[in-house]
């Protein structure tokens, strides 16, 4: 038997939801250490003590931010393949992607969780099953493929990757709401430091 959302249902998820775009928000900028109950509950636009009926601790809500975190990169890399275009396509769609602002606070969690004093063992956990090489070996293939075609610059794959998301991670720490299209045109000038 299916059981069906009621108001009050909606109403927790949606809670619950808000709750968890301010902690990610606020844990990529300030890390664990720097994050307090208060400043996730501000960043809401709730109480501090509404937050701990949907969250035992801003613990719990970290960790299960790190492992969303890592799921989504894992998921976002894995279906570069299968992106439409060539190379050089997919790899401007990749980018957009993480520079998107959920995204991108995914990622600077990550970072925050993997050199942060006071992360819980369960997402230490977490980090230590994350393999930024992995990453590395899915891309290379498709980058050699867009060298095949001229489409990115000589040398070795690897190496202009590394510098690749070396730029990207810089762009991402950056708040620059420039307006619109403004990521649109920092990423074709990204592109073309890799043709």
């Amino acid at each position: 038997m299916t059981q069906k959302n009621t108001p009050d249902d909606r109403s927790y998820d949606e809670r619950r939801e808000q709750i968890r775009k301010a902690a990610l928000k606020v844990f990529a900028c300030h890390g664990i250490a720097g994050t307090k109950i208060s400043m996730i509950a501000a960043e809401a636009g709730i109480s501090q003590g509404l937050t701990y009926r949907y969250f035992q601790s801003k613990e719990e809500l970290f960790t299960l931010l790190v492992q969303e975190a890592i799921d989504e990169a894992q998921a976002s890399i894995r279906n570069v393949p299968f992106l439409p275009g060539t190379p050089l396509e997919q790899f401007k769609a990749l980018t957009r992607n993480m520079l998107d602002d959920t995204n991108k606070h995914y990622f600077l969690l990550v970072q925050q969780a993997q050199r942060a004093e006071g992360v819980p063992e369960q997402a230490k956990l977490a980090i230590s099953r994350y393999h930024p090489q992995d990453t590395m070996d899915l891309l290379v293939p498709i980058f050699v493929k867009g060298q095949e075609l001229g489409e990115f610059s000589e040398g070795d794959p690897r190496q202009l990757l590394f510098l690749y998301f070396s730029v990207v991670t810089g762009l991402m720490i950056q708040e620059t709401p420039m307006g619109e299209g403004y990521w649109q045109l920092v990423v074709d000038r990204l592109i073309k430091l890799l043709t």
